[in-house]
């Protein structure tokens, strides 16, 4: 009875052209209370409009659901499927209302970031065990990137990235300490083609460029010459898209790179790798953590900003 029940309401109308719910909490009403003056008082409506809204659903499934005198209403046996079998439904439904209203203030599901390399090393040392180990049902889902993202269209929580690649319209955290661009090269590298004195020097040297992302072209080279902000893309013979390789090639000594003081620090500090044109760096930068408004109250990205935030030596 209950699949021929089901099946004359498919055959009635095409699923997306009724309202699958209309004239059910009539119907439940009335089931309750056995009444439809009672139903009609507990939905605060008119018995007329309670009688209106059965028949229509009466109409729809193809069968009665109730039996009727003027002293008594009683479900038929289809009306008592349907009640039994909606009231299996509202069960479903209330259990996963309740389990979602206890995770509003857990962090649960997966964690996207795009972090910028730069930032990746630190990130994963200090802030990513700090998190995890508070929050190990949480999955994290990490893609490392120094090319444009579109954080929401991409689907990602949140991002690393330094200040002038920020996407508008997103709040942002700095974090961790401030860091340095620089020119560096390798000894020998100096040794063979002498030490550039001011940018337009780079102009006679071997160059190694880094492209970020797919732009076609590499990073222009930043610098400041008194109060003057100057971008210089030097020729170069040799790209890469990947920072570590950028310091690899430098300290065979391939040519001058562009990098961060951050990525360089150990060969800098071993000496395998020395600065040029330090007079003529642009100021410090910073990286940021950014996230799209609507991900702010989310309990996993709240949870990872604090993460971040705590790690005070990235």
């Amino acid at each position: 009875m209950a699949h021929n029940l089901f099946s004359m309401a498919k055959q009635s109308a095409p699923t997306s052209e009724i309202n699958l719910f209309e004239g059910i909490p009539q119907f439940l009403a009335v089931a309750r209370n056995a009444s439809f003056r009672a139903a009609a008082r507990e939905l605060g409506v008119t018995p007329g409009a309670i009688s209106q809204s059965i028949k229509s659903l009466e109409r729809r499934l193809g069968t009665p659901l109730f039996i009727r005198s003027t002293r008594h209403v009683a479900l038929t046996d289809v009306g008592s499927v349907l009640a039994d079998r909606i009231g299996d439904v509202r069960a479903v439904v209330a259990d996963a209302i309740r389990q979602v209203e206890g995770l509003q203030d857990e962090p649960v599901g997966t964690l996207r970031l795009c972090i910028r390399r730069l930032a990746f090393g630190p990130i994963v040392e200090q802030a990513l065990p700090r998190f995890r180990s508070a929050h190990p049902n949480v999955a994290i889902d990490i893609e490392v990137r120094d090319g444009p993202i579109d954080l929401i269209a991409e689907g990602f929580d949140a991002g690393i990235r330094i200040g002038e690649f920020l996407e508008p319209d997103m709040f942002a955290v700095r974090i961790g300490k401030p860091f340095h661009w620089v020119v560096v090269a390798s000894p020998a590298y100096l040794a063979k083609r002498g030490t550039p004195k001011v940018p337009g020097d780079l102009l006679e040297h071997e160059c190694i460029g880094y492209r970020i992302g797919s732009e076609p072209m590499p990073y222009q080279w930043e610098f400041r010459d008194r109060d003057r902000d100057l971008r210089v893309r030097p020729p170069t013979t040799l790209i890469v898209n990947d920072a570590g390789a950028l310091c690899a090639l430098a300290e065979r000594g391939m040519g001058l790179a562009y990098t961060s003081d951050r990525i360089a620090e150990d060969a800098l500090r071993e000496k395998r790798l020395h600065t040029v044109l330090v007079d003529f760096m642009p100021p410090e930068d910073a990286l940021y953590l950014y996230y799209p408004a609507g991900s702010r109250d989310q309990p996993k990205v709240h949870a990872f900003v604090d993460a971040v935030i705590a790690s005070r030596d990235l």
